[in-house]
């Protein structure tokens, strides 16, 4: 089959196609022009809700923290319920499903800085964002009405930010969410038909190939995915077969900051802007269950197309039947890994 030709391509963590068109890649725009991010935000902003010792917006003050600061979402998405009032009658009819989610969310700023990303902290200070996120999701999934952590991060306006100050997110449910949940399915068939990991296997495939490797170190790869959607995406997976970020040791979790940094610095010079996009970890669910066709990895989402202003819509064809990419993976993940390991900002000072 010639890839240079439209085809599909299957991802098998979820079941579902990619329509590919490399021949669209080329094609003028005269579409939606984003602006680009500014680059001048100060190390403090007294106006931060975020930055230390100031009024959050739901009327609490942080702390004067000087590493990591974690707390409750203000207006968190879910809440904890009454476990005893998770039914209810009135969804008894088979058109109208529906049933509570109970949850918490939280909030972990990686540092006191304002204006510092995780590509330009220093390599200590992300191996304490990456402990944070592990102690967040033992300490969370042990709570006995939650069955699933989602750690992720939402980067840059562009990805709905409502705050520059650097930051992710915890939000811990009561039930599986969808795409956890795809990707459970395919990983235990996976696991039947083959008798072997799923992430094991393909990451083996991919250092054969080394076509969509970006970058690597002992502990972890990231690719772009042969399945990919996003112009640039980036699926980030552990070398050693293990479920959750609880299973990393010390030196894994310090390669785990090492690789995210890789990562994050290549997409920052892919434009020399703060390269905006949304992550997360997918991890194994905490419901009493095995799970051992389960393996840890990350997906990264930016939307950025072309350059700083062009970004990538899902519309049409997209929301209606299938996602749908100009730009193949192969020639996206040539155009990461011959980038500057080094971030641009840092190589003018």
């Amino acid at each position: 089959m010639k890839l240079d030709l439209p085809h599909r391509r299957y991802n098998l963590l979820t079941g579902e196609w990619v329509l590919v068109s490399p021949h669209r890649a080329t094609r003028p725009w005269l579409g939606q022009m984003e602006d680009a991010q500014s680059e001048s935000l100060p190390a403090f902003d007294p106006d931060c809700y975020l930055c230390p010792g100031n009024q959050r917006a739901g009327g609490k003050s942080n702390p004067l923290y000087s590493s990591t600061f974690v707390f409750d979402n203000d207006f968190p998405a879910l809440i904890k319920t009454d476990a005893q009032k998770q039914s209810n009658d009135d969804t008894a009819d088979r058109f109208y499903i529906a049933e509570q989610e109970s949850g918490i969310c939280r909030v972990v700023c990686f540092s006191p800085r304002h204006d510092l990303t995780l590509p330009e902290l220093p390599h200590e200070q992300v191996i304490r964002v990456v402990q944070t996120w592990a102690d967040q999701t033992e300490e969370l999934g042990n709570l006995e009405f939650i069955h699933y952590v989602q750690v992720f991060e939402n980067k840059g306006e562009i990805m709905g930010c409502s705050n520059p100050h650097p930051h992710s997110q915890i939000w811990a449910t009561g039930h599986i969410p969808n795409e956890p949940a795809k990707e459970l399915i395919n990983q235990v068939k996976y696991q039947k038909q083959h008798g072997s990991c799923l992430l094991c296997d393909y990451l083996a495939s991919e250092k054969e190939k080394e076509i969509r490797i970006i970058a690597a170190n002992q502990h972890f790869t990231a690719l772009i995915p042969f399945w990919a959607i996003w112009p640039f995406e980036v699926l980030l997976v552990s070398n050693r077969h293990c479920k959750s970020l609880l299973d990393l040791s010390t030196i894994e979790i310090s390669a785990l900051a090492d690789i995210i940094q890789q990562i994050t610095i290549r997409y920052d010079n892919l434009f020399n802007i703060s390269f905006p996009y949304s992550m997360g970890f997918h991890q194994a669910p905490f419901d009493g269950a095995n799970h051992d066709s389960w393996h840890f990895h990350a997906h990264y989402y930016p939307p950025l197309l072309r350059s700083a202003t062009i970004k990538k819509f899902m519309v049409g064809f997209e929301m209606l039947a299938m996602p749908q990419r100009d730009l193949t993976p192969e020639a996206a993940a040539l155009q990461l890994k011959q980038l500057d390991s080094i971030h641009y900002r840092k190589k003018y000072l």
